[in-house]
């Protein structure tokens, strides 16, 4: 009982580190790369992301990632009305149905899509292609997220598929490097694996930061739900995981996948609804009486 307390601790820490830097990256979203590395705010936003990171790994060990998977909405229940309050109102229905909705969906997805199997690796031909496949798809993704007037969505997109990439190259350097010993990081795969962690790190954060410009929740929603989404892909199709669900299972994990994609809706429709409620309406003023 007591690991599952610490696991549940770890958990809500994480969501706050990772609700608290979201909400300074909203603040800085319309800034370019080159204004952002001279905010050091943002510093602190990244060490709020790898925090969570470090946090997340670690609660792994007191918990099993059927309970740690599922916790990671709370980022969302914090972030929402977080972000609502520091801009000095109170969350609009749309706002709060939207996120019960995501939240419900995504913590149904995590519960029924579960997969089973020993860590694998990926093979050098594997790791070339993913890495080659995820350069294509992110690009095509930003490049269509920075068209004019373009959802902010493509790039939450985006960001949420190169961090679940992050995981599934990590998982094989530390398999890798267990296996064959500290001589393995040294290896052309490994390094390649490494550099592409680092490149795909720095973009998606990068990207789920521009995709934060025009709001907060739509795009952390997307975030989280591409993220283990994409991971789960990968875990089966490339990393010897079994998809272990029934097919009751998978028509209830559509029906979730379909609650969190109304949700992510009403969140996209809350965005417009809030602007209209922080920005008080102009009144006409009277014409200026002449001096006499």
């Amino acid at each position: 009982m007591t690991d599952l307390i610490i696991a549940v601790v770890l958990c809500v820490i994480v969501a706050i580190a990772y609700a608290a830097a979201a909400l300074i990256q909203a603040r800085y979203a319309h800034l370019t790369v080159a204004q952002l590395a001279r905010v050091p705010v943002l510093w602190l936003a990244i060490g709020l992301n790898v925090l969570g990171a470090a946090l997340h790994v670690a609660s792994l060990n007191f918990g099993p990632l059927s309970l740690i998977q599922p916790l990671g909405v709370l980022t969302l229940v914090i972030a929402v009305p977080f972000a609502a309050w520091t801009a000095r109102r109170k969350p609009t229905r749309l706002e709060m149905t939207g996120m019960t909705y995501t939240v419900v969906g995504l913590t149904g997805l995590a519960l029924i899509i579960t997969t089973s199997g020993k860590a694998d690796t990926l093979t050098s031909l594997e790791l070339v292609l993913l890495v080659v496949g995820t350069t294509i798809l992110v690009t095509v993704l930003a490049l269509i997220g920075r068209r004019p007037g373009a959802s902010t969505l493509w790039e939450a997109i985006a960001g949420g598929v190169a961090f679940s990439v992050c995981s599934a190259l990590c998982q094989t350097i530390v398999v890798t490097a267990g296996n064959n010993g500290f001589a393995a990081l040294f290896w052309p795969t490994t390094i390649l694996a490494m550099v592409a962690v680092g490149t795909f790190a720095i973009t998606a954060t990068i990207l789920t930061q521009r995709s934060y410009r025009n709001g907060l929740s739509a795009p952390l929603a997307v975030t989280n739900l591409v993220n283990p989404a994409s991971a789960t892909i990968i875990g089966v199709s490339l990393l010897g995981e079994n998809l272990a669900t029934t097919n009751v299972e998978i028509a209830l994990a559509v029906i979730c996948g379909v609650l969190a994609g109304h949700g992510v809706a009403q969140l996209a429709r809350a965005r417009d609804v809030a602007a209209t409620i922080t920005v008080p309406p102009t009144t006409p003023q009277k014409d200026a009486q002449p001096v006499p």
